[in-house]
């Protein structure tokens, strides 16, 4: 009877690694399927609204998942359109001049372009811009919140 040979440093290696491949497909995997339900969820939830406030809801939802995923500086909860000025929209497009984005307990001010296709869905055109903190004492003015 032939006995067993130890593993080796490059079995154990190789090993190693094929645990970690598979642990990071299923990771990624997952990950993708999570995100595709939120977005299902989401875009379910926005054609129960009038086309005007779905391209609203869209712009305020696209502008805060951008700027949390390109800044880590970031961690934006809310996004209000309309905190410090009227918004102007057309068919497919809507300008945030006076927004503000929550981040972390704090208001920031925000203004953005939000270009969508017909439905409202999703953002073809999305530019940003953020402002300032904006002071407590004006938050109440505003109508802000913790």
């Amino acid at each position: 009877m032939e006995r067993a040979k130890p593993d080796t440093p490059v079995r154990i290696a190789l090993l190693q690694l094929f645990v970690f491949l598979w642990a990071a497909i299923a990771f990624f995997s997952s990950t993708e399927v999570t995100h595709a339900l939120q977005v299902e969820r989401l875009n379910g939830q926005l054609m129960k609204l009038d086309p005007e406030t779905r391209l609203e809801q869209t712009g305020d939802t696209k502008v805060m998942f951008r700027i949390n995923r390109e800044s880590r500086k970031f961690s934006i909860d809310k996004v209000i359109a309309y905190a410090f000025g009227d918004t102007i929209s057309d068919e497919n497009s809507f300008v945030a001049p006076g927004a503000v984005l929550r981040s972390r307990g704090e208001w920031y001010r925000l203004s953005y372009t939000c270009t969508t296709g017909l439905r409202h869905l999703d953002a073809h055109k999305l530019n940003y811009e953020i402002g300032p903190i904006v002071p407590r004492s004006k938050w109440q003015k505003h109508f802000l919140y913790d």
